[in-house]
Order: C-alpha cells, then sequence, then structure tokens
C-alpha cells in the first residue's frame, strides 16, 4: 500500500506530521480526517512499499468470490440506510485484499467527482461486467439499488457455483481421455514393436492401416523426443487459427458438437444465457439492451447469432422466441 507524507493540524490547533499508509491521497485524507487531523500537504513517500509488498502488488489480484462479498456488504449497509459513500468507506477499510481496498476508493473517488455507480464501476471492467454494470444502473435509475445488489450477489454465487459443477462434470471425460491416450502411447510403442517381426515374417504386403501403425510405432520410438516441439506447434497453429472469423466459427461448433463434452458446454452456456437475461430483465434492464449483452457473453459465435436473431425480431415487434425455437442449440423447452 502507498505511504503518504502528510502535515497537517489536530483538533488542539497544533502542526503534527508523520507518514500515512493509504490506497490513495483521497483516502489518505479521508484516514486523517477521522483521526481529527486536518491536512495542509500530502505527498507521496519515497519511503514507500517494502519490495515484497511491491511484488504481491504486481502479482496480486481480486478472485471473483471477493466481489461476490463485497457486493453483498454493499447491499447491505445500503438497505441499513447508509449512505453510499460511506458504505464503501467502512466495506475498502476491512477489505482484506489490497487491490480490492484500492479498487473501492477509486470508486468512491470517481463518486466523490460526481459520476455515478454505474459509470464509477464501468472503470473496472476486469472485475465488473457489462452485466453487472448495467444492472446497477437500472436500479440506480429505478431507486432500487440494494435489491439489485442482493440480486447481484445472489447471482455471482449461482454462476460460482455453476463454473465448480461444470469444472466437476469435465474432470471425468478429461480423465478417461488421458488414460486411453496412455494405454494408446503404450500400445503403440510397446506391444507393437514386439509383434512387428510377426508381421515381417508373413512376407505379404500388408493392408494400410498395418502400415500406417507400424510407421506411427516407429516415429514414436526413434523420434519422441520431437513431441514436444510437435505439441507446442499444434497449439500455436490452433490459436492462430482460432483468431481468424471462419476458424473460430469451427472451434465453437466443435465445442457444441464434440461427444461428452459439447452436451455439457451447450447446456452450461444456456443456462448462463437463461439466468443472465433473467437478472437483468428483473432489474428493470430492457429486453433489447438485456440481449445484447448476453450476446456479448455467451462466448459462442453460433449462439451469440441466435441471440441477435432474437433481438432482430424483437425490435420488429416479433416474440424472442422465433428465433429460439427454430436454432439446434436451444431445446424446446
Amino acid at each position: 500500500m502507498p505511504v503518504y507524507e502528510y502535515k497537517a493540524i489536530n483538533s488542539s490547533g497544533k502542526k503534527v506530521s508523520g507518514l500515512i499508509e493509504a490506497d490513495t491521497e483521497a483516502h489518505a485524507k479521508s484516514k486523517l480526517r477521522k483521526d481529527n487531523n486536518y491536512p495542509t500537504q500530502l505527498r507521496l513517500s519515497d519511503k514507500g512499499e517494502s519490495d515484497g509488498r511491491n511484488i504481491r502488488r504486481l502479482f496480486g489480484r481480486v478472485r471473483p468470490e471477493e466481489i461476490h462479498i463485497f457486493t453483498r456488504q454493499l447491499a447491505t449497509l445500503v438497505d441499513a440506510g447508509l449512505p453510499l459513500l460511506s458504505a464503501l468507506d467502512t466495506i475498502g477499510d476491512q477489505a482484506g485484499n489490497s487491490h480490492l481496498t484500492k479498487v473501492i476508493f477509486s470508486i468512491k473517488d470517481s463518486l466523490n467527482e460526481g459520476n455515478s455507480l454505474a459509470d464509477s464501476l464501468s472503470e473496472h471492467p476486469r472485475l465488473f461486467s457489462s452485466v453487472y454494470v448495467n444492472m446497477i444502473r437500472a436500479g440506480e435509475a429505478s431507486g432500487t439499488l440494494s435489491l439489485v445488489l442482493e440480486r447481484l450477489a445472489d447471482f455471482g454465487e449461482s454462476q460460482q457455483a455453476l463454473t465448480s459443477k461444470l469444472r466437476a462434470a469435465l474432470i471425468y471425460p478429461f480423465f478417461m481421455g488421458f488414460i486411453g491416450t496412455a494405454i494408446l502411447f503404450l500400445l503403440i510403442t510397446y506391444i507393437v514393436p514386439n509383434i512387428t517381426q510377426v508381421f515381417n515374417d508373413m512376407d505379404r504386403v500388408l493392408p494400410l492401416p498395418t502400415q500406417i501403425l507400424l510407421t506411427v510405432s516407429d516415429l514414436l520410438i526413434n523420434y519422441w523426443w520431437l513431441l514436444p516441439g510437435v505439441f507446442v506447434v499444434v497449439i500455436f497453429i490452433i490459436k492462430q487459427l482460432l483468431k481468424q472469423k471462419w476458424g473460430r466459427r469451427m472451434g465453437d461448433l466443435v465445442k457444441l458438437k464434440a461427444p461428452i463434452i459439447g452436451s455439457i458446454l451447450q447446456k452450461i452456456i444456456l443456462a448462463r444465457f437463461a439466468a443472465t437475461l433473467g437478472s437483468l430483465l428483473r432489474s428493470d434492464v430492457e429486453l433489447l439492451s438485456s440481449l445484447q449483452i448476453v450476446k456479448a457473453l455467451v462466448n459462442n459465435v453460433h449462439i451469440a447469432e441466435v441471440i441477435e436473431t432474437s433481438a432482430e425480431d424483437v425490435r420488429k415487434g416479433a416474440s424472442i422466441t422465433k428465433a429460439l425455437s427454430e436454432s439446434p442449440w436451444f431445446p424446446p423447452m
């Protein structure tokens, strides 16, 4: 945390000076005033953070769970009638993560400059998504900020639970895929070479699949050291292809149609679509805006196109269900 050098006048009228830790200059002034010291001079000290703290600051991050807790705490304080600035002060002082504390006081500074809470949050897009910001904006406009904050906390926690379930669901197929690959590698590099002499003694032309198998076995045995390099090159090529529009479309289609994993991913995407759209609409965000926000979050070109078509239907006065019902990715339910 930055260290500031200050000169101030206390409640007795005496001049005092010293050092104070704070995330921002405004936060430093606020802490001094709480101690009845009124700053006359304040500057960032060169006696700042230790190397260890600088390293933690460089590599630190704010976890999603901390954002959910922040949202829940802010909802509770606002619902209790505490002014927004005071609520942010209280949460910022007790936040366990210095990076989150810095963000909170940055939001407070933005509010002091006359910005809305939604605009202040939008300055930190890595922590507060477009769904979060738009729900807050709707809550401010309708005077239901505490209710919207509660919904956001519930929504964030449910999405976190959904992510945990997804990871758990994918562990088994990935584990079985790993075991299958290991067994195949063992067969090709150990079993096949032992029976190669049998094929040689047959003194006849082998079928093409058998020839390919023997060639692959020979390559893996004699050139196994090339595998890491080949793996890196393949990953690089795939990443470059996914940057292309047609490559992204193909990759997203493979994700949806992949055996076992595809159906799991499709259900996860649709569950997030429904939950996010429902949260936005309950917070009085208009339907067209909600569809555009959700479209940007589904992270799949094919499903995003269906949502865009639905938005176009709504603009023309049609039902949202028309395009969804015609899509193979959205079940009839």
